[in-house]
């Protein structure tokens, strides 16, 4: 089976939250959540981006079988507020150990890889490969030494916002039909962790940073401009898509774009309704794969933070998106790209080893 590395999920607040209530263990087969390892094997997902997110402190009193706590519901959902620092960095932490403890307690079937090589060694010979990232800055400090300290730790990939303001950059709102220029771009702080995030070699996700911020960070970056999981949008008009413009950017760094499955992101209606064929994601591989080219489109599913296609259900139904390609016309070096070698490849050239 064809591996699929994934450019981001949600597991780790999903777990963290159902845990409160007697929970769900990644190792045993659930029908909770999106990803555990038996399902994972299941649709043949080789790993992926494992995120740490701090939710809203009314977000955390919410457990995750309530509902897809990140995702709108409607048209539009409000910015959030920024985050107390302490808080950020309490869950943080937690989020963090918890995917440690995982690895620990897997018996070598997940590993958390900080070189490419270690990665590709995974993909070879499945091991599922989890790469520490954290979604919003909000638990680094303006001096940065909360980044030093993570990066020796093991993170490789830091989003500057989520969908609020932090101390470094402006999210989007979800908002439908919007554009993505919704306020002003980096703060000097901001400036300072992109100058900070190429001189470790951690990769900048720009995936929920408003259009100014994306700029300002294509402006001072060294390194391949990536989207972990953002779609086309001149296709579904919502802020968290990315425009033409940004499109041709990521296309000229040679960078990346990993497909969301939100329904909210691919339909053209924006409506976060499940009944979402697969032709309306495979639409979206293809315009991708148009505008940047085969060799910088991926998937970022968003599993465990979104709701997505019926069809796909969960991270057993990644086969059917790959069946879904091939009879829209993708061969197989051309689906070994997507699932996996184009994220290998920019991986390769951002980090540092």
């Amino acid at each position: 089976m064809l591996p699929v590395f994934d450019g981001h999920n949600d597991t780790l607040l999903n777990l963290y939250l159902t845990q409160r209530g007697g929970g769900r263990s990644f190792f045993e087969a659930s029908d909770r959540g999106h990803i555990d390892l038996p399902r994972a094997r299941e649709g043949g997902f080789g790993g992926g981006f494992f995120a740490c997110f701090t939710p809203n402190p009314r977000m955390a009193d919410i457990t995750a079988d309530e509902g897809l706590i990140k995702t709108a519901t409607g048209f539009e959902f409000p910015l959030a507020a920024p985050i107390d620092l302490a808080y950020a960095q309490r869950t943080t932490f937690g989020l963090a150990a918890l995917l440690f403890r995982l690895e620990a307690q897997s018996d070598g079937q997940l590993k958390v890889v900080r070189t490419a090589d270690e990665l590709e060694g995974c993909l070879t010979n499945g091991v599922v490969a989890a790469i520490f990232h954290i979604e919003g800055a909000d638990a680094i400090d303006t001096d940065l030494d909360t980044l030093e300290v993570l990066y020796q730790a093991g993170l490789r990939s830091l989003g500057i916002v989520w969908s609020r303001p932090t101390a470094f950059g402006h999210g989007v709102p979800f908002r439908f039909p919007s554009s993505p220029d919704t306020g002003p771009g980096l703060t000097d702080a901001g400036k300072e962790l992109v100058r900070a995030c190429n001189r470790l070699g951690i990769m900048v996700d720009l995936s929920h940073l408003n259009e100014q911020g994306f700029w300002d960070v294509a402006a001072l970056s060294d390194a391949p401009l990536v989207a972990t999981h953002s779609n086309a949008h001149a296709l579904c008009p919502v802020t968290r898509n990315l425009t033409d413009k940004q499109l041709d950017a990521i296309r000229d760094s040679d960078g990346m774009v990993g497909l969301n499955f939100a329904v909210g992101f691919l339909r053209e209606d924006g409506l976060n309704n499940a009944d979402t064929p697969l032709e309306t994601m495979v639409r979206h591989i293809d315009y991708l794969v148009e505008r940047v080219g085969l060799d910088r489109v991926g998937f970022g599913s968003d599993f465990d933070g979104a709701r997505v296609p019926a069809d796909i259900k969960d991270v057993t139904g990644l086969p059917k998106l790959l069946d879904a390609l091939r009879a829209a016309g993708y061969d197989e070096p051309s689906l070994r790209k997507l699932a996996y070698e184009n994220w290998l490849r920019v991986l390769r050239k951002t980090w540092r080893g």
